[in-house]
């Protein structure tokens, strides 16, 4: 992270990180498989950190107060790196690759963060969830990337914004799924009737087992 605040992503090499590091090329080949990969520990390390301090203090509020503590605590978290993570995100923004790759890494982290808020990522609309907390962290990480205010105004109050859209987007989803109850339940019986027709057809077609024109 040194590293990538003093120069271009893409002009670092593996070579140079494991020097940096003060580790040989086979000891970083053991620990990380790619000098992307290294983004990925990084998070992971943040996770942690967001993870144990976790208290139960904000059990009682409402979901939005929740999330948004525990993602500005992630921000707090990346402080230390936020010079570094300024010149990789320009570097990275039209490398789609590598954006496709960290925003894997990107749900794996929203998993966890949303686990820390209270909040359930599994059902009909968790996945739903999992993508809507990873837009807000990138599109609040935009305005963060820019704040240099120790106080983050700018970030807390874009936070704010992202996750009140991202709520009536949820509330959204939740009454078209309501809605379309009716039309799911037609549909699985729909289907159900069509599996069964087939077992009965398979059963009927049973004495044909030895004869091979049976399988055209």
């Amino acid at each position: 992270m040194d590293l990538a605040a003093k120069r271009a992503w893409h002009e670092i090499e593996i070579n140079d990180v494991a020097k940096a590091a003060h580790v040989s090329l086979a000891e970083f080949r053991d620990l990380f498989p790619s000098k992307g990969a290294v983004l990925g520990a990084l998070s992971r390390q943040v996770d942690r950190q967001v993870l144990e301090g976790t208290t139960e203090d904000l059990a009682g509020e409402p979901a939005r107060e929740r999330i948004f503590d525990v993602l500005m605590r992630r921000f707090d978290a990346l402080e230390p790196y936020k010079t570094a993570l300024r010149r990789i995100s320009q570097d990275l923004r039209y490398d789609p690759a590598s954006l496709a790759a960290l925003n894997q890494v990107s749900l794996n982290s929203q998993r966890f963060m949303l686990a820390a808020a209270g909040i359930s990522t599994e059902g009909p609309l968790g996945a739903l969830k999992l993508q809507g907390a990873v837009l807000v962290y990138a599109n609040t990480m935009r305005t963060w990337l820019d704040d240099d205010d120790p106080t983050l105004a700018r970030t807390m109050a874009r936070l704010d914004r992202e996750l009140r859209r991202g709520e009536r987007i949820l509330e959204g989803a939740e009454d078209l799924r309501r809605l379309s109850a009716p039309l799911r339940a037609v549909g699985r019986a729909f289907m159900q009737g069509r599996r069964s027709s087939r077992r009965d057809t398979r059963r009927t077609g049973d004495g044909d087992a030895d004869n091979p024109a049976a399988a055209i």
